[in-house]
């Protein structure tokens, strides 16, 4: 059987006859395959833009409005809803931020002569409430307590929560009122703070040479890297820019910067004596923050890991250890 010349079509060599047919299919193949990248490319491209405008709108409001847990939330989880459930003498009231806001708060007494005051600041979307507990323990140590719910939180009023922007400058409120009054005798003050409240305690003491000493709970670094890390989880996407959105459209509304909010730098000015605390097991906020916070800080300074505390379990899973580390701490540097 004798062989016959072959012909190039589109630079591809091919049997006569047979030629125009396979570069047909070849080509038809090859444009389908590109139409498939393509579309690819542009669900990829409509779903980030989707993606982008629903955070755009939605993002700022879950960030600078956190959940308001009010008392029938913690009525599920605690019979301690009330100063007035403790053997201490309290009272309450309202104090007005430099901007107007009214900020619910309570004071307790101590059974005898104060040895110092320390202001509880409480995390994101809690409340005065969940700073019960620790206001018996500090009270029946001889110290006067005050909680206060931060600004869009609880009982208090205000539109944003900005993480310690404007919320240092509310707690110098509260100081400046306590030492006003002649009737109490305050001693030193310190500063017990949780989650966001930790990170609004350092913010605070970095700036406010009348706090002596603070406990920062459970506490985050940096705004951005907690915020990227809630990002991850509630949408599983790893893009900067998505947060980056966010914060620069809750920045425009809240008239805030998010990279002041940052107590690995506040630390760094406080000179003070500092515990941080943090639990080993914790899914919200990584434990790695609390020793990054403390490798910035300066002397005197003490970490305690509270081996397999989450977030919000701290108090519990430390018992009697943790009320005599965090009663002791105050007691030395306080009274």
């Amino acid at each position: 059987m004798a062989w016959t010349k072959y012909e190039a079509v589109s630079g591809v060599s091919t049997w006569p006859g047979l030629a125009p047919r396979y570069c047909l299919r070849a080509n038809a193949g090859l444009y389908c395959c590109m139409s498939i990248a393509l579309l690819i490319v542009l669900f990829a491209v409509l779903f980030l833009v989707f993606v982008s405008l629903i955070l755009f709108v939605v993002g700022p409001s879950l960030l600078l409005q956190p959940y308001r847990r009010t008392i029938d939330y913690y009525r599920r989880y605690t019979s301690l809803l009330h100063p007035s459930q403790l053997p201490y003498r309290h009272e309450e009231f309202t104090l007005a931020t430099a901007e107007g806001i009214p900020l619910s708060c309570w004071l307790l007494h101590p059974l005898r002569e104060p040895r110092g005051t320390v202001l509880y600041l409480h995390g994101v979307s809690e409340s005065k409430i969940s700073g019960l507990p620790m206001a018996d323990l500090l009270c029946g140590a001889g110290f006067l307590v005050m909680l206060y719910d931060a600004r869009r939180h609880g009982d208090s009023g205000g539109r944003f929560c900005t993480y310690g922007f404007y919320e240092k400058h509310d707690a110098g409120t509260i100081i400046s009122y306590l030492k006003s009054r002649a009737d109490l005798r305050l001693g030193r003050i310190g500063l017990f703070g949780t989650s966001m409240g930790a990170a609004v305690a350092l913010q605070v003491a970095a700036t406010d040479p009348r706090v002596a000493a603070v406990v920062a709970e459970s506490g985050f670094d940096r705004l951005r890297s907690v915020f990227d890390d809630y990002q991850r989880r509630m949408i599983k996407l790893p893009f900067h820019y998505l947060r980056n959105i966010v914060i620069m459209r809750s920045e425009q509304l809240a008239h805030f910067k998010a990279s002041a909010v940052s107590p690995a730098d506040s630390v760094g000015r406080i000179r003070i004596p500092l515990l941080l605390m943090h639990g080993t097991a914790d899914p919200l906020i990584r434990p790695s923050y609390s020793h990054q916070v403390f490798e910035r800080a300066n002397e005197p300074k003490e970490l305690w890991m509270i081996q397999g505390a989450t977030h919000s379990n701290t108090f519990q899973v430390g018992g009697d250890e943790y009320r005599r580390i965090v009663a002791g701490f105050f007691e030395r540097t306080l009274a």
